[in-house]
């Protein structure tokens, strides 16, 4: 059987390298070396040598890496996005209050 992320071409490997690829273009045109990026970043050196060669970063160096590049933006969009089958779902999604948490499934 063959994996939907396969076909679509949307793996978790192509998206990081994706995002490691697009952080290395903005950090060019800033004309700025891995090691002065990763300095302003504030993250080692190291870390984000790695980050571009496979596309493994932590979160908090992916976060410190956009504001070093002044780009957070996008960080605020993410997992915002919801789909709905009819109109009177959107219409219900208005009305109710948002959950503060989770329900427990101990």
């Amino acid at each position: 059987m063959m994996d939907i992320d396969a076909i679509i071409g949307n793996t978790p490997d192509s998206i990081l390298q994706g995002i490691a690829g697009k952080v290395k273009e903005r950090r060019l045109e800033k004309n700025l070396t891995q090691k002065a990026f990763a300095a302003r970043a504030g993250i080692g050196y190291d870390a984000y040598r790695k980050f571009e060669n496979s596309g493994e970063i932590t979160l908090r160096g992916l976060v410190l890496c956009a504001i070093a590049l002044d780009d957070t933006e996008g960080f605020f969009e993410l997992f915002t996005r919801k789909s709905y089958q009819s109109v009177d779902e959107i219409l219900n999604e208005k009305k109710k209050k948002k959950r503060q948490r989770g329900t427990s499934h101990e």
